[in-house]
């Protein structure tokens, strides 16, 4: 399993992911939305981080009329410590560049 690059829609993208929890996994629309990105964005990243094996996703079960099923997603396990880790890391090097002097 690699890392994918961090960019602001990954970080985005997995934030919402890490907040949601299993009694309320996150969908491809409340995703839109949460990380304020479009479709073309998101899903597409979520691909990515599936093929990653980061995420995991399924189709809602119980039918509602007026829309068609949503699809959920959530962050495997292995997949919710390395996009813990990896933005751990990233907001370590942020700061070490701010102290350093740099513009973040």
């Amino acid at each position: 399993m690699g890392t994918p690059r961090l960019t602001k829609p990954t970080i985005a993208v997995l934030e919402v992911l890490l907040g949601a929890s299993d009694d309320e996994p996150a969908w491809g629309l409340r995703i839109c939305m949460e990380a304020d990105l479009g479709s073309g964005t998101v899903y597409p990243l979520l691909e990515r981080l599936a093929k990653q094996g980061w995420v995991t996703s399924w189709t809602e079960s119980e039918p509602h009329p007026g829309r068609p099923p949503r699809r959920f997603y959530q962050l495997t396990q292995s997949g919710r410590l390395a996009a813990e880790v990896a933005l751990q890391e990233r907001a370590a090097k942020r700061a070490r560049f701010r102290l350093a002097g740099g513009v973040a």
